[in-house]
């Protein structure tokens, strides 16, 4: 459960990132109030997960996914720039998030 947990965060830390997005996009107290939702959830969600995993090894891939899924996201979205060098980065942090869960 501590790993749904986990994934759940990684989500949530995403949607805030993409909420400070839209809050520079569009200044409204509704992009205000979904960012803190985001990342209130991602937090609770996180500290859920810490009961049972190792702190290290929680924050870690809780900020891989949030790292990597942030900038996939602003490929996919926001048309941002991707070359291979940028999705082969993208790709360690994933595999290394990946490796942490298998050794853990």
């Amino acid at each position: 459960m501590a790993w749904v947990s986990l994934v759940i965060a990684g989500l949530f830390e995403m949607f805030g990132v993409l909420m400070i997005n839209k809050l520079h996009r569009d200044r409204s107290w509704q992009s205000a109030v979904l960012l803190c939702i985001g990342f209130g959830a991602s937090f609770l969600f996180l500290a859920q997960a810490m009961k049972t995993l190792p702190m290290g090894t929680a924050y870690a891939i809780w900020t891989g996914i949030g790292a990597s899924g942030g900038a996939i996201l602003g490929i996919v979205l926001y048309s941002e720039p991707k070359d291979f060098k940028r999705i082969a980065f993208i790709a360690m942090v994933l595999g290394a998030t990946i490796g942490l869960k298998l050794v853990s």
